[in-house]
């Protein structure tokens, strides 16, 4: 029942926020559009493992056919690797807008964020074809039994009657390298706006940190699961599933909270909104 109602305030925080930005004008701007972007994301990376998660805990539900996990397995992979590129294009956009204002309509109009948002799911959909790829190839002899609630790559092919160890290191490369180098470029991103903030005025200093708290404070939560389970070929699942469930239960959850209970905008578009 606890996961149950974390799932609803998740759908329901996350549509809000979408509702509210669509049907407000003045927040048709670039950082909303990207918003938006994410609460969608969020709904979807966590309705591709809470269903079945609880399904399993209400109803004893405990088994998935081979193809419905690799088709999970396949989603879980697309979604999360958009919030990966998303959360890097919501820094980027943040670092133009506050240390080149001037060059930022330009740089980041709606056609432009159209563009970066086709790309991102575009870059997600070829690195979940790699993953759901790497794993499907290797034989399966059973018995087929993992030891976590959704299927994902490190403990499916664990089930394997071959050696994995190159798969691993490959996965470990993909999506490993991929969450890595993100973070460490929108810590860059982060580092490189505090500096120029000193130039800024006290108001537009206040804004400025206000917005980019949010944002990293979504960055930390989302990539550090990641990073923790995609840079290590081989870890012990009973920490990984606690990690896990952060990443694809609390996360989703949090984000709009994070954005709205911060956000003075956002907050006001919502009383008008009632």
């Amino acid at each position: 029942m606890a996961f149950s109602a974390m799932y609803v305030l998740t759908l329901w925080g996350n549509i809000l926020i979408m509702v509210t930005i669509v049907f407000t004008p003045r927040l048709s701007t670039p950082m909303y559009f990207f918003l938006s972007n994410l609460s969608f994301i969020d709904i979807c990376h966590s309705s591709v493992t809470v269903l079945k998660m609880l399904e399993g805990l209400l109803f004893d539900t405990k088994t998935i056919s081979f193809d419905n996990c690799i088709a999970q397995l396949f989603f879980l992979h697309l979604f999360a690797c958009a919030e990966i590129f998303l959360l890097t294009i919501m820094a980027y956009d943040r670092y133009v807008a506050i240390c080149a204002p001037l060059h930022y309509p330009n740089v980041m109009n709606m056609r432009v964020c159209v563009q970066l948002v086709f790309v991102l799911w575009l870059a997600g959909t070829v690195h979940s074809l790699v993953q759901t790829f790497l794993t499907i190839r290797l034989p399966y002899c059973g018995p087929n039994v993992i030891d976590s609630y959704f299927c994902d790559v490190p403990p499916v092919i664990k089930l394997a009657c071959t050696d994995t160890c190159l798969t691993g290191m490959l996965i470990v490369s993909n999506s490993g390298t991929i969450s890595l180098s993100c973070f460490l470029a929108l810590v860059a991103s982060y580092t490189i706006i505090l500096v120029s903030l000193r130039k800024q005025s006290a108001e537009g200093r206040r804004k400025a940190l206000s917005t980019c708290l949010a944002h990293f404070v979504v960055v930390a939560l989302f990539f550090g699961p990641c990073i923790f389970i995609y840079t290590q070929p081989d870890t012990s699942f009973s920490t990984d599933k606690l990690v896990c469930v952060f990443y694809t239960v609390v996360t989703p959850l949090l984000n709009p909270f994070i954005y709205t209970l911060r956000n003075e905008e956002v907050k006001s578009a919502m009383k008008h909104l009632r």
